[in-house]
């Protein structure tokens, strides 16, 4: 008798098991491209995409401009880091359903999503906070920052480039907060996390570069 409790626990367990093992992952993945989120989470990503995308538009003129060999490799750690989360973040928005800002709309109305906010969702003082009045993230270079940038050579590319790249992370690191408060989507909170956590550590190193070039 005690055997035949055993092996019907036994069987119950590998059924409950396999019954998991096989949906577990799909569901994981769903969640990841499609799970809850709210206004916050699209405002995070519609916004923190075309600044990434500047900023690895910055890193990309260090390997012929930069003089000082830690600029440069600090302009390669930033270009290996937000690149990838680009192509994530630009996954999110395609599941969501929402627009994705070409480079050449970025901070113009016909950037911002078509699709109304989800109900009940609004955005906090805190999330509006990291945008400006047009629309972009604050701490976005302007035409002429960018052009300034690539006329720069040498010693005078890299105080530019730190003096530009330190005010483009903090803006990066107050919308990953807001995110963080704001957000319902775990894994934009956690890329947030991330940003924050990231670039606040380049920031410092930034910082103490300026001082010493």
């Amino acid at each position: 008798m005690r055997r035949l409790i055993l092996l019907f626990a036994t069987l119950l367990a590998l059924a409950f098991l396999a019954a998991c093992g096989g949906d577990g992952s799909d569901t994981d993945q769903d969640y990841t491209a499609t799970g809850a989120h709210n206004a916050a989470d699209i405002a995070f990503v519609q916004h923190m995409i075309p600044h990434h995308r500047q900023a690895v538009e910055m890193a990309d003129l260090a390997p012929t401009r930069a003089k000082d060999a830690r600029v440069s490799t600090l302009a390669r750690q930033i270009r290996a880091s937000q690149a990838p989360q680009i192509e994530t973040m630009t996954s999110w928005l395609t599941a969501w359903g929402q627009t994705i800002a070409s480079p050449a709309a970025q901070g113009s109305p016909a950037a911002s999503s078509t699709s109304p906010p989800h109900p009940g969702h609004v955005m906090t003082d805190q999330s509006m906070a990291s945008m400006t009045p047009g629309g972009d993230m604050d701490g976005m270079m302007s035409v002429e920052d960018m052009t300034a940038l690539r006329d720069a050579r040498g010693s005078n590319f890299d105080e530019l480039f730190l003096a530009m790249m330190i005010e483009h992370h903090q803006a990066a690191v107050s919308a990953a907060a807001a995110e963080r408060s704001d957000g319902i989507h775990p894994p934009a909170r956690q890329l947030a996390e991330d940003i924050q956590r990231t670039q606040t550590t380049e920031i410092s190193d930034m910082q103490n570069l300026l001082t010493e070039i």
